[in-house]
């Protein structure tokens, strides 16, 4: 029984890699499961066992992604030409289709369809942790961490998904360097003065994805 539940484990995990490297090369937002399924060498029928859906299978993607891209997150101070870079590769785009399937996932979750549980917990609340942590080492309090985390989190989400409905990349931009100076005035005030409570209105660190 358990090398049986190992051996579907690793099959679905085998799946589910040839699923992102897919999505990453080429997109999937567009494929239906029986597409998708040709595309990554399975069948329809494999892709349903283990995913019970195609939202299901593009919630596992969009999920892995999100994993790889917090593994990837600096131990230590995100600077701001760290946000510049990152803000740089995720307004590329090329990756404008995953976003727009990140923003429909996102949509299908809040509408409750099947096949979207855990996707809000999954990326919402780790961005929030990871980021939070990081402004806790700067010197920051956990509460102000947090809400600190979230405001930079919805800010970064909220310029991407204007991108994707203006396209307006240049004028998104300059939105977002707006936001890097306040961050750059929030670390000056966090190296040149002791206190825990940053000042009223200043956001923390941007946040690097989505």
């Amino acid at each position: 029984m358990v090398r049986w539940a190992m051996a579907i484990s690793q099959a679905r995990e085998r799946l589910l890699a040839a699923a992102v490297e897919q999505a990453t090369r080429d997109g999937i937002a567009d494929l239906s499961l029986r597409e998708l399924a040709a595309a990554i060498g399975s069948s329809h029928r494999m892709l349903l066992y283990h995913f019970g859906s195609r939202e299901g299978l593009l919630v596992a993607v969009t999920r892995a992604v999100e994993e790889a891209q917090r593994a990837n997150m600096p131990d230590g101070e995100i600077t701001t030409a760290d946000a510049r870079r990152l803000w740089q590769h995720v307004s590329d785009p090329k990756l404008w289709p995953q976003e727009r399937l990140f923003f429909e996932l996102y949509a299908h979750a809040l509408l409750g369809r099947p096949g979207t549980e855990g996707f809000l917990e999954a990326v919402i609340e780790p961005w929030i942790t990871t980021l939070a942590d990081v402004l806790v080492k700067a010197g920051v309090d956990n509460t102000s961490a947090r809400a600190e985390a979230r405001l930079s989190m919805a800010v970064t989400r909220g310029l991407l998904l204007d991108l994707l409905a203006t396209g307006d990349r240049d004028g998104v931009t300059q939105a977002y360097e707006r936001y890097l100076q306040h961050g750059e005035a929030f670390l000056r005030y966090l190296q040149n003065s002791d206190a825990q409570e940053p000042p009223a209105g200043q956001p923390a660190q941007p946040h690097p994805d989505r």
